[in-house]
């Protein structure tokens, strides 16, 4: 199984890339796992509507150039279906049983996925009706992938 977090931006602060890099490691154990990273775009200081518009649309083209066909797509977006960590592990366990060997998910930038970006999910994922950093966000969603890989191999793992 190859599993990718598609996000837009990089992560600076250091405590986020050593979470990042610990869960990274913990799940070379259950799948081929990477991060790949999209440009943010900027925006300007009291942004128009229009600006907000035109960056999530330059940063959904970005995200869709690293998406091949056959990948399963999971954008993580507040409007999405709330599953609880079992759910989630059966989510990407019957994915591999339906043969997709790639499983995609996507985190937006501060301004969220592009409707384009959201159209080409397959399915939609909520963790939350709150928002979140999405630096943060890479951090809770390696440690619910790790925790799913934990359910699906009936691991023990603290709760």
């Amino acid at each position: 199984m190859n599993i990718t977090v598609l996000a837009v931006g990089k992560l600076k602060e250091k405590y986020w890339q050593d979470a990042i890099r610990e869960y990274s490691k913990r799940l070379g154990k259950y799948c081929r796992f990477q991060i790949v990273e999209v440009k943010e775009s900027l925006l300007r200081a009291n942004p128009s509507k229009a600006d907000e518009a035109a960056v999530k649309i330059a940063e959904g083209r970005d995200i869709l150039s690293k998406i091949k066909p056959a990948d399963h797509v999971v954008t993580l977006e507040i409007k999405g279906r709330p599953l609880s960590s079992p759910q989630l592990a059966q989510h990407i366990e019957d994915m591999t049983v339906r043969g997709k060997s790639s499983i995609v998910f996507v985190i937006g930038g501060s301004l969220g996925l592009s409707d384009e970006v959201s159209r080409r999910a397959d399915f939609k994922l909520s963790f939350s009706a709150m928002t979140f950093p999405h630096q943060m966000m890479r951090v809770i969603l390696l440690e619910q992938i790790y925790r799913s890989f934990k359910i699906i191999k009936n691991e023990a793992y603290h709760k």
